[in-house]
């Protein structure tokens, strides 16, 4: 039993109740920066609507595999089934101490905590547990069951939850209802709201010997819905719990309306649509249900269904910054070591062409991190408050990102700018590259070609597209297209030379310690982490730790700033294209609220209309 797991144990073994220092007042939500927006009598989100129909089933279909029903585990990290804990398709099964509020930049409100007590200098936070929260068999949510949780994530389970113990000094019982979380020094201002967002798993079912082997076995949580059948790669259905414990509290009013949900899974992004179009799925948002494009909306929407409105798509307005997608490089290789090599293969991404031979123009370029929020860099000079961060790091951000000019290179969309060729050429020349006989060398002499991995024809098309490009300066790049199983264990072994990837999930208004594991050098070389591009640098990593401890909003505005810079100056990933709107299309037999949250459609609170 490691240093830790003794430590739990021993706090166990120390109840009743441990003596603690001064309380602070209860509350029914906090949040990261200033305060949340819904009073405490407050009855629902403003997203969701109270009085939706109860009833019907929905059926979700996703692009994947799954061979695995526990999230929490290192083993089948990006296998394990969809909906167990979801961001997109809500968390069916497991819960955490409190619910995000998806109309806020980042506030939180009662779940299985009825209410919560923080310090003001955030060195501490106390959950009061509702009484009435209950396992799907029955058995009460208990103070051991978050003791346990914790010991088993930092014993068994994989990053970031097998990390959470490494902030904490002292956690224990407080109550019959209560547990206590006391900080050390490697805490942050945000880690207490993560602590709150953390899913909480049931001591009585889960074995700590075995947690990490995995399972197919149906898991027990306190969420709204059980795992009735289970097709191992092909299907997973959830039941509604009719004793669901929270379906009249105000964070679950309105959510969570169908009798059963099933999520069906497709070897490619062409399966998955075929069968929306023949009523085997009820929404479609594309193969990762982020939002699908204007441009598929245009050329495959011609079908009956949709001609003749039984099929219908939703436009919502994002208020968050979009999620960067692209070529994302590989730096741990040496061939991308040098951030020169990755800023000449910038270069040579022709988005213009794109846009408007792909995209229908309907596309906007992708430039920054926060695009389109105050935290972005473009647009924004540096302040004094960013020079301080930045000045024990001289040289790492070009001026024009600096004074928030910068833009990336706009080529004439004719696909052959030979001002594009030639800006990328005198870069690679200045750092030892050379052409011979039509074939791009590196500083060693070595022929320069490298591979991209696709998982999707879109995918495909937009690499055919770049490779063309490179071809022109000497680069052979080939192009490998795997299914999603394959692409997912290269990815959590990082490896790969370039793939077509994100920088993670949605950015948002109120980024914190995620960013940790996108860019953090500790990150890097995690198996199964998120820093895909093996971002290694303290200038990123004290700008992180920077934007953690902020406490006054300029603070924060200006480490997130400071981390767009360097991460725009970095060139870890050649950003494309976003769709500045969020798209969704589904049958008309659904519903959803009228009101459009700041982080697009949030499914648990659609409904099927009565017959």
């Amino acid at each position: 039993m490691n240093r830790t797991a003794l430590w739990l144990s021993a706090a166990l073994a120390m109840l009743p109740f441990a003596p603690h220092a001064a309380s602070a007042e209860p509350r029914h939500a906090i949040s990261m920066q200033g305060e949340p927006s819904l009073p405490a009598d407050f009855t629902h989100f403003t997203y969701a609507n109270p009085e939706a129909p109860k009833g019907g089933e929905i059926t979700y279909c996703v692009v994947g595999t799954f061979d695995n029903l526990n999230p929490f585990i290192l083993k089948s990290l990006r296998t394990t089934a969809r909906g167990v804990i979801d961001t997109i398709f809500g968390n069916l099964v497991f819960e955490p101490l409190m619910e995000r509020n998806m109309d806020e930049a980042f506030s939180l409100y009662g779940l299985l905590a009825q209410s919560v007590e923080m310090d003001e200098e955030r060195k501490w936070i106390e959950f009061h547990l509702n009484p009435d929260a209950r396992w799907s068999d029955g058995e009460p949510v208990t103070p051991e069951d978050v003791l346990f949780t914790y010991e088993v994530f930092t014993q068994k389970g994989r990053p970031p939850y097998s990390d959470r113990m490494k902030r904490v000094e002292r956690l224990e019982k407080t109550g019959p209802h209560s547990v206590r979380f006391t900080f050390n020094e490697h805490a942050d201002r945000e880690f207490p709201l993560i602590i709150a967002i953390t899913p909480i798993v049931p001591k009585h079912f889960f074995n700590i010997d075995n947690f990490d082997r995995g399972t197919l076995k149906p898991v027990t949580g306190s969420g709204p819905y059980v795992i009735e059948e289970v097709t191992p790669g092909q299907r997973i259905v959830f039941q509604k719990n009719p004793d669901y414990w929270g379906k009249n509290i105000p964070t679950k009013r309105g959510f969570n309306n169908f009798d059963k949900i099933t999520i069906e899974y497709f070897l490619n992004a062409t399966a998955q649509f075929e069968a929306f179009k023949k009523g085997i799925c009820s929404a479609y948002a594309g193969p990762l249900y982020t939002g699908m494009g204007p441009l598929q909306v245009e050329r495959e929407f011609n079908f009956a269904a949709a001609q003749d409105g039984r099929v219908l798509i939703k436009a919502y307005d994002l208020g968050i910054p979009p999620v960067v997608t692209g070529f994302l490089f590989n730096t741990r290789l040496y061939k991308f070591a040098d951030p020169t090599v990755r800023q000449a293969l910038g270069q040579l991404y022709d988005f213009e062409w794109a846009n408007k031979n792909m995209f229908g123009g309907n596309l906007a370029r992708t430039m920054s991190f926060w695009q389109g929020s105050e935290l972005s860099a473009l647009g924004h000079p540096a302040s004094d408050r960013e020079k301080a961060l930045l000045a024990p790091y001289p040289g790492r951000v070009p001026q024009d990102v600096m004074d928030g000019s910068w833009r990336p290179p706009q080529n004439d969309g004719s696909g052959q700018d030979r001002a594009a060729l030639k800006s990328a050429l005198d870069l690679l020349k200045s750092v030892g590259f050379k052409i011979e006989n039509g074939v791009m060398l590196d500083a060693d002499g070595q022929a320069f070609t490298f591979e991209i991995l696709t998982a999707s024809q879109d995918e495909e098309r937009l690499a055919a597209l770049y490779q063309r490009t490179l071809a022109k300066l000497g680069i052979a790049v080939t192009i490998r297209a795997l299914d999603g199983d394959q692409i997912q264990s290269r990815k959590q072994r990082f490896d790969f030379e370039m793939l077509i990837g994100s920088s993670g999930f949605n950015n948002s208004l109120s980024p914190g310690i995620e960013q940790i594991g996108r860019w953090g050098s500790q990150a890097a070389s995690r198996e199964g982490s998120f820093n895909l591009a093996g971002v290694a640098d303290p200038a990123v990593d004290a700008a992180i730790e920077a934007m953690l401890n902020a406490r006054e909003k300029e603070d924060f505005v200006a480490a997130v700033r400071v981390l767009d810079r360097l991460l725009i100056s970095g060139n870890y990933m050649i950003p494309m294209q976003h769709n500045p709107q969020q798209l969704i299309a589904y049958w008309n037999r659904f519903e959803h609220p009228d009101k459009d949250p700041l982080f697009g459609f949030q499914l648990a609170t659609w409904w099927m209309k009565p017959n």
